[in-house]
């Protein structure tokens, strides 16, 4: 079973969801009253949600810049990981 299926039975679709075009980022979405505010992060294995930056979001799409951070911030956490 992927890490698309498992999550889902716990979190809406709505609110969690895999971003296009990129290294497996996923966008979490949460309302605080009328702000709207968006948590990139990603896998470690089926269970494991690292989220590693969060950011208003004022438009439709996910800023090119935030979705570079998350996508470094990744490749940190698995490469620091792996040297123990």
């Amino acid at each position: 079973m992927g890490t698309d299926h498992v999550f889902f039975h716990y979190i809406p679709r709505k609110f969690f969801k895999k971003l296009e075009g990129t290294d497996n980022i996923w966008e979490a979405r949460v309302q605080y009253g009328n702000n709207f505010f968006r948590l990139l992060g990603f896998f470690d294995g089926n269970e494991l949600v690292i989220l590693n930056h969060a950011f208003t979001k004022k438009s439709q799409k996910t800023p090119k810049k935030e979705i570079i951070k998350a996508e470094q911030r990744k490749k940190k956490y698995f490469l620091q990981r792996r040297q123990g």
